[in-house]
């Protein structure tokens, strides 16, 4: 991120770049003033999209990855909109998501959880919005995990989301969450967003409408780029 882009935030929304009780920061945040750098041919070119077509499949993480049977745990949808600043919809965009499994384990070496690894589920999806702006995700609701941030500290469950621009650049990444979750309470990086305005934001809303009878809860997120509604981002 550039100084420019920086100093447009809205920093009673966004987590800053160092958040002591959130012991990475402390060596990943700046220690100098950002330097803006100009885009080259490269990075405003640059592949967006990954080696291959996204396809209908790579949406449902329940199938993407299906070996010998059904990803063990409880089936999720989780649908949104990409808005700008305006909450007109963003179409034809790349969201990434990834998540830990429904015991909380990543498919990851650093990842020593003493929990189950799921080998009908890889935990990683993608998907473009439509011309309304709107995704949909069909996957398994994530289990908490320790993390070792402080004592017994354990990471809410929680879906990550990255949504890319026109460039390989463009990218913003936020975390989503699950309403009446507890742990919400402890985790330093959720509260690492100073408002509880914004720390709403991040927490997806249980849909009657779109949960599917005897199959899977539904669970609404938008995602707001930019402006006074912003979702706050990592």
């Amino acid at each position: 991120m550039t100084d420019a882009t920086s100093s447009a935030l809205d920093w009673s929304v966004h987590p800053p770049y160092l958040h002591e009780p959130y012991r990475s920061t402390v060596k990943r945040s700046p220690q100098q003033p950002l330097v803006p750098l100009p885009r080259t041919l490269s990075e405003l070119t640059g592949p967006v999209y990954g080696e291959d077509t996204v396809r209908p499949e790579d949406s449902d993480l329940t199938r993407n990855a299906v070996v010998n049977g059904e990803p063990i745990g409880e089936r999720i949808i989780v649908t949104g909109r990409l808005l700008d600043d305006s909450g007109h919809p963003i179409p034809n965009a790349l969201i990434e998501v990834w998540q830990a499994n429904a015991a909380g384990r990543y498919i990851h070496k650093k990842d020593q959880h003493d929990a189950p690894l799921d080998p009908n589920f890889t935990g990683a999806g993608r998907t473009l919005t439509n011309d309304q702006g709107e995704y949909t995700f069909t996957t398994i609701r994530p289990g908490a995990y320790p993390w070792r941030n402080h004592e017994n500290a354990w990471r809410p469950p929680h879906i990550h989301f990255s949504v890319f621009g026109t460039t390989f650049l463009e990218r913003l990444v936020t975390q989503m969450y699950f309403p009446g979750d507890p742990l919400l309470a402890y985790d330093p990086i959720y509260n690492g967003i100073p408002s509880e305005e914004g720390r709403q934001r991040l927490i997806a809303a249980f849909d009657l409408d779109l949960t599917q009878p005897e199959w899977a809860l539904g669970y609404r997120f938008d995602i707001v780029v930019c402006g006074p509604q912003q979702t706050p981002f990592e």
